[in-house]
């Protein structure tokens, strides 16, 4: 009942897409949504500070108007995927059932935002005090070389991650010689903007560990189950021709952006809308838990 719904709604929303004006004016602080611009402002920001992305420009036919030519939505590729949904024991607390939405059953993410904002403020810090760490060293040395990015620590992460653990065992065994491989599945990411709901929007496709396409039953197996053909839909590419790819449906990504941003202001912190597509991969990760893209480190507020 939930595909019907989800398939009339997007049917309507297409229908609609030619009469809905483009936001003009911001109201990222007041509501959470973005216009074009501000999308476009995020995305450079995105690139900027995670190179695996990067600006498309996709077909030509689909090109939006109100978008740059070449800025038409964002694209990271071979995201790796090594367990799927199942393997991994999800608690169902704090998600919500919408069905009171006129858009199908809508699961909200279970999404702690005292945790996610903690984050934001975490990475404003981080970004300080690296600031600072290198300010020192400048002074010591005028001459050296600046510092990659890379080369920083990653905060331990690579032994607290059981996907990461799980690697070098793949190479030992294929080392061995032995069948004992693990198959890691990949997918390719898609971030929109759409003009309805003024907010961005992911797609994703997915590949097995022979570079074959998976079907939609094979990518809802890395979708959270509470949020499968509920949160997460398959449609048309905006940009791009067939085949269908699973997306994560809008309806409720300007009303968890608005929330973050009041508590973080709570707390005397500031969101900037050139901040909002790294804030938006966070929320996002828990209808994607094993989906691997989120290699945000640390960025400026």
């Amino acid at each position: 009942m939930a595909g019907l719904k989800n398939k009339l709604l997007s049917t309507y929303l297409k229908t609609v897409d030619y009469v809905v004006p483009v936001l003009k004016d911001s109201k990222f602080k007041e509501t959470g949504v973005i216009t074009p611009e501000e999308f476009v402002a995020a995305g450079d920001h995105l690139v900027h500070h995670c190179p695996s992305w990067s600006w498309m420009a996709g077909d030509k036919d689909k090109a939006r108007p109100f978008l740059p030519a070449d800025k038409q939505y964002l694209e990271t590729k071979n995201v790796p995927c090594l367990r799927r949904c199942k393997q991994m024991e999800l608690p169902d607390e704090g998600e919500t059932i919408h069905d009171d939405l006129g858009e199908g059953d809508w699961v909200e993410p279970h999404i702690n935002l005292g945790a996610l904002t903690d984050k934001v403020r975490d990475l404003t810090l981080d970004s300080k005090a690296s600031a600072t760490k290198a300010a020192a060293d400048d002074d010591d040395d005028d001459d050296g070389e600046a510092v990659d990015i890379e080369d920083y620590d990653e905060e331990g992460l690579e032994e607290d991650d059981p996907a990461t653990l799980s690697k070098p065992e793949a190479s030992a065994a294929a080392e061995a010689g032995t069948d004992n491989l693990l198959h890691t599945r990949t997918y390719d990411l898609h971030i929109t903007y759409d003009k309805y709901y003024q907010t961005p929007r992911l797609w994703l496709f997915g590949y097995n560990e022979k570079n074959q396409p998976l079907t939609v039953e094979e990518m809802y197996e890395d979708i959270s189950q509470d949020h499968a053909n509920k949160t997460v839909t398959v449609e048309n590419h905006p940009h791009l021709p067939p085949p269908p790819r699973a997306s994560v449906h809008p309806c409720r990504h300007a009303e968890v952006m608005k929330k973050i941003v009041e508590t973080v202001a709570e707390g005397g912190g500031e969101v900037g809308v050139h901040s909002y597509l790294l804030i938006f991969l966070k929320f996002v990760q828990a209808v994607m838990p094993t989906i691997d893209y989120d290699f945000t480190r640390e960025f400026s507020m």
